[in-house]
């Protein structure tokens, strides 16, 4: 659900035998269709919580980095219903900043706190507070068990890498589009931090993610 680009989509491709991302952007759903080349996945345009997809059809449900953008009885009620007796939803979102090195942790957290800020009149932020996923869940009445799982992934980067994952948020991608400097987001600051702190030095770089479950 909330597929996107399909970036959360097609790595399923060697896990299932078929793999549905569901969309409703079809700017988006055009570049996960161009960017995905297993025959196995294919992509719907539908708002998740009307999907069109047949009832009980999935033995999973993901939704990645987007529940909070959606209503949330209709779209689990949708969940449940797609999902067979015994299937999972599994809603999973990554914590910011990355763990990397606290001077660089200091100015990434900085640099959220001042998007939030200049974003604060937006009606387009987001609508439901991802703390509140695993009480939605469990609230719902639809699934017999719930609980948040906390992941963690590791790969090696540098400071450019750093900025990278900066650039990777929506949000301050379209501020900058729209004319805030780099400078009023922090987003200057953060480049100058990792670049004195890390230099040209390649380090661990660790993300965290919490997966609020559902079981049908």
């Amino acid at each position: 659900m909330g597929s996107g680009t399909g970036l959360s989509t097609r790595p399923w491709a060697d896990r299932a035998d078929e793999v549905v991302g569901v969309e409703a952007s079809p700017e988006m759903r055009d570049q996960a269709e161009a960017a995905t080349a297993a025959e196995n996945v294919r992509f719907v345009h539908a708002y998740a919580q009307a999907t069109g997809l047949p009832d009980g059809a999935a033995d999973i449900v993901t939704c990645s980095q987007a529940l909070h953008w959606m209503e949330p009885e209709p779209t689990l009620a949708e969940a449940a219903r797609i999902l067979r007796p015994g299937g999972i939803f599994a809603a999973y979102d990554y914590d910011w900043p990355p763990i990397v090195h606290w001077e660089v942790e200091a100015a990434f957290a900085d640099m959220l706190r001042l998007a939030w800020v200049e974003r604060s009149h937006d009606p387009t932020r987001m609508r439901y507070a991802k703390e509140g996923h695993l009480d939605r869940i469990k609230a719902s009445g639809h699934f017999r068990y719930a609980r948040e799982i906390v992941f963690h992934s590791r790969e090696r980067g540098t400071a450019e890498r750093i900025v990278g994952m900066a650039f990777s948020l929506g949000p301050l991608t379209v501020m900058l589009d729209t004319g805030t400097t780099e400078e009023e987001i922090g987003l200057a600051a953060l480049r100058e931090t990792a670049r004195r702190v890390l230099g040209e030095r390649e380090v661990d770089i660790y993300l965290g993610y919490r997966v609020r479950l559902g079981v049908r």
